[in-house]
């Protein structure tokens, strides 16, 4: 776009409206429109009042997180399953599949899906506006105008970063140019992959010291603080150390007019100092956390609600660190997502309980690939083809449910094997036929296992396939995604549980500390204890052994954490588990260049067609997911490659 576009964009989006920051995540619409009714940048800048508006412009250039439609890293890979070829008749509270189009390989240099490019710059450019004008209010105290530079500076790194993970090397806007620039001004070129994470780890530098460590009042949650500045850095700085960005041969052919290879070659040691700048910025983000006084999301959270059995203490537990609003474990939460947006994805990814006498309960159109449950622990911490209790064991031998898991899966229903002996976040995250499922009760003190519904989605059962647009998908439903806030209470009335979606939470930065920690010296360097420490914990509170009892008294291959590559495996599961369906799988198979190999597995459920367990429990094939270097970074539009030449297309598009 040329700049005096981007100005009257901006000019309509003053005019307009801004998602403002509240406790509650509340869209607040105000009207920055003066009285003569034309917006401009003096009139936003002229008091307090209007300026915070504009600043609220500078926020609604987020990422929405848990929304089906621009959520870049959830319905776009292979973590979620929709119904292929539905023919949808009501559009209204159904999810669009523009973006399940890149994960099923259609996606075009012509027609981008997910293309926030546009955006992400317009926002940028808000963000210098911004900083340039703020200087002009008179009634701004000069501790809070610091503040908010910094709240637009982290925003700008923030929209920077959104564009090299999903493009790579990038136009880095510094300054913006001014509305009047020329034609060859604003043909800018990319710049190299190392200079874009630099910039970026430079405006959060920036941005840090005039952060609050927390928000000042509930009426500011939702804003930026110290720690969800030193969360994003360890974020980037990670980024920018795996091997996707890291000397990635693979990309080296991406020169452009001037010679320049936006990948840059690296010695071994270059790639190095990378991922010790990444241990330093993950240990400086734990550090503002425990300052902040941020923690674990525990059992006490749960238990001084409810009294209930420790299977179901254990459930609520780990779901809550995920979805229970503003918990304790927060390091930055996006409040931009619409509470209609994430209630409509709530609604598409739960089952039509009939029990909640609700026909709109719940759309089943959003299925978890039979591979995403198999990747979930045993009981004692491993993966299945690691645990010798699993050995000579089909995971899919029928086995009726009994008594001491009668919390977990319906007593006396016919289920299979795979669904017995695993980990507690396994049916925190997954519901399954013939699993129970928590959620939207009157009451939930002294629950007996009788009292919990449970899918049962075969032919006859009341959660079956009635028809090409309705029923299971795999077999699976994404639980996790499922607040205990939701409440169906009457027919055709559905209230969805809004929370701020975790764009970072500390198990995150645990996991990221701990993966740096090995990539630097291996698990049994200087920093092993701290490496075991972090990710031990997050293992403690979901219910499993630590990794070394896990592998040496339970695994065929003990002593595996003990080398780099085995650790590195760990850690990887570790994260793939514990964030699952938090809009980090997607980029964390492409930073780790382990996609295609994740890709090739192809797309299983279960034969969700059938009546009987044995027709019901096959492995049945969906569809191929292909995988090439291309995939790993978004097209650049043909269209804005035409305007500008110098932005050499990213390779294989």
């Amino acid at each position: 776009m040329t700049m005096r576009k981007i100005f009257n964009r901006l000019s309509v989006i003053l005019a307009a409206s801004a998602t403002l920051f509240g406790a509650f995540g509340c869209n607040k619409y105000l009207d920055v429109v003066p009285d003569d009714g034309i917006a401009t940048i003096e009139t936003a800048f002229n008091l307090r009042s209007t300026a915070i508006r504009y600043l609220a412009t500078c926020y609604s250039y987020m990422t929405n997180e848990g929304d089906p439609v621009s959520d870049y890293g959830m319905l776009t890979g292979d973590e979620l399953w929709d119904l292929i070829g539905r023919t949808v008749s009501n559009q209204n509270g159904r999810v669009p599949q523009t973006l399940f189009n890149i994960a099923r390989g259609f996606q075009s240099a012509t027609s981008v899906y997910g293309n926030d490019w546009a955006s992400m710059y317009e926002g940028i450019r808000c963000c210098d506006i911004f900083v340039e004008n703020i200087d002009k209010v008179p009634d701004l105290e000069e501790w809070e105008k610091k503040q908010w530079i910094a709240e637009v500076t982290f925003l700008k790194a923030y929209f920077h970063f959104n564009l090299i993970r999903k493009w790579g090397p990038v136009p880095i806007i510094r300054k913006s140019l001014p509305i009047d620039a020329s034609v060859e001004e604003v043909r800018v070129f990319r710049d190299n992959i190392d200079d874009c994470f630099d910039y970026v780890l430079e405006l959060l530098d920036q941005a840090m010291p005039d952060l609050p460590l927390v928000p000042a009042s509930t009426d500011e949650y939702g804003r930026i603080t110290k720690a969800a500045c030193a969360g994003l850095k360890a974020r980037v700085a990670t980024y920018a150390a795996s091997p996707l960005f890291n000397g990635n041969t693979e990309e080296a052919s991406l020169v452009d007019s001037r010679n320049v290879r936006l990948f840059p070659e690296k010695t071994d040691a270059q790639k190095l100092d990378r991922w010790k700048a990444a241990m330093s910025a993950c240990k400086q983000a734990l550090d503002v956390c425990k300052e902040a006084n941020i923690v674990l999301f525990s059992d006490e959270n749960v238990t001084l609600q409810y009294r209930m059995c420790d299977s179901l203490k254990r459930d609520l537990l780990l779901r809550g660190a995920f979805n229970q609003r503003w918990n304790c474990e927060l390091v930055w939460g996006n409040t931009q997502t619409p509470s209609s947006h994430m209630t409509i994805f709530q609604q598409l990814c739960m089952p039509n309980f009939t029990e909640f006498q609700h026909s709109l309960g719940g759309y089943q159109f959003m299925g978890v690939p039979l591979k995403i449950a198999e990747q979930f622990y045993t009981r004692n911490g491993l993966p299945m083809n690691n645990d010798t209790a699993w050995e000579g064991v089909d995971p899919l031998e029928q086995k009726d449910g009994d008594e001491p898991n009668a919390y977990y899966i319906k007593k006396g229903y016919t289920t299979v094997r795979m669904n017995f002996d695993r980990e507690p976040r396994y049916y925190s995250t997954l519901g399954f036929d013939g699993g129970t499922w928590l959620g939207s009760l009157t009451n939930y003190n002294d629950l007996k296992a009788e009292d919990l519904v449970f899918v049962d989605c075969r032919i006859g059962g009341k959660l079956a396939k009635t028809g090409k647009e309705t029923g299971p998908v795999t077999g699976f439903f994404p639980k996790k995604l499922f607040p205990l806030g939701c409440l169906m209470r009457a027919q055709n009335s559905f209230t969805g549980y809004w929370f701020p979606w975790p764009m970072i939470r500390l198990t995150d930065l645990y996991l990221l500390y701990a993966e740096a920690i090995n990539e630097v010296e291996g698990p049994a360097g200087e920093h092993s204890a701290e490496l075991f420490q972090y990710i031990n914990a997050i293992r403690d509170r979901a219910g499993i052994p630590d990794v070394k009892t896990s592998w040496d008294e339970f695994s065929n291959r003990p002593g595996y954490y003990g080398t780099q590559a085995g650790m590195r495996d760990i850690i990887h599961r570790e994260r793939l588990n514990e964030l699952c369906f938090e809009s980090q799988r997607f980029w964390d198979l492409r930073r780790w260049k382990e996609a295609p190999a994740e890709y090739q597995k192809g797309i299983w459920g279960f034969n969700v067609v059938a009546s009987s367990p044995e027709e019901y429990y096959v492995r049945t094939f969906l569809a191929e997911q292909s995988f090439g270097i291309r995939d790993y970074f978004w097209p650049i539009r043909t269209a804005d490659i035409e305007v500008n030449p110098n932005l050499v297309q990213n390779i294989g598009w």
